[in-house]
């Protein structure tokens, strides 16, 4: 169980979000080709889970894309994503999973959710280990506390200040526990403007991984890079699962996924419990 506090992203990080989301964007036409050489895999179905404050036009171009592949890329059908306090969300996101299983004659299904989508992820490949194949998050919080993340107050506010006491968010914890037999990718950004990329990482082992990429935190849905990894860790088969190999352009594309500090300033400001109110 882990609920540790970290700084929260630099303003200007927070600040250069909505640019940085726009040239990622822009830059989906240009990456077209690089996009289509992604890996195939065998067609099983994916559910994909927004991230706070977004719906399934959210994830509309990464489903799409997993769609192009062969993949069954499915939404998740419960509207714009309010945060753990919306109503029956566990039975809610339970169900869905079910329906989908059930859809494709019982393959298991591969999740991806991106920011608080991942932490949705995880806490269902926990509870429902016989229908998940795998877990991917993107800029997930589920490995520290929503106090580090830049929109804590506001989720908060919404919940009328009571949020570290909904029971969603006391399952969140289970979250950032190590799932039970399950391969797991966590794509994280160290200059991620919203979920500092501490608490979107793992401990690696041999079915848990962390894949380093340039995006901002709004734009992870849409950039290139996150697209092609996302790609390449649903074509594993099924029980033979590895890690994304970081060789040829990928050592330059990819970052090295290094979870120590790089700076002094970051060594010097050790975590702290969620103590504060």
């Amino acid at each position: 169980m882990n609920d540790r506090v970290y700084r929260r992203p630099d303003r200007r990080l927070v600040l250069a979000e909505g640019p940085r989301v726009i040239s990622e964007i822009a830059s989906l036409m240009a990456a077209a080709p690089f996009l289509w050489q992604a890996p195939r895999g065998d067609g099983h179905p994916v559910l994909v889970m927004p991230g706070l404050g977004g719906g399934d036009g959210s994830t509309a171009v990464l489903r799409g894309f997993l769609g192009s592949l062969g993949y069954r890329s499915e939404p998740w059908n419960l509207g714009t994503n309010r945060g753990p306090r919306m109503t029956d969300l566990l039975a809610n996101l339970t169900r869905r999973l079910d329906e989908i299983y059930v859809e494709a004659d019982e393959k298991k299904v591969s999740l991806v959710g991106w920011s608080l989508g991942g932490v949705y992820a995880r806490l269902l490949a926990h509870l429902h280990p016989s229908k998940v194949r795998q877990v991917i998050t993107l800029g997930s919080p589920f490995a520290g506390s929503p106090r580090s993340t830049s929109v804590y107050r506001i989720v908060r506010n919404l919940n009328n200040g009571s949020f570290e006491q909904t029971p969603a968010n006391q399952l969140r914890l289970l979250a950032g526990e190590p799932l039970p037999g399950i391969p797991s990718s966590a794509i994280f950004s160290k200059t991620d403007g919203i979920v500092p990329w501490r608490i979107a990482t793992q401990e690696p082992s041999e079915i848990a991984e962390n894949i380093e990429v340039y995006a901002s935190h709004l734009g992870l849905g849409f950039n290139p890079t996150v697209l092609y990894a996302t790609a390449d860790r649903l074509a594993n088969r099924e029980g033979e699962w590895r890690p994304m190999r970081r060789t040829g352009w990928k050592s330059v594309a990819y970052g090295p996924a290094n979870l120590q500090d790089d700076d002094a300033h970051s060594r010097n400001q050790p975590f702290e419990r969620a103590t504060e109110h």
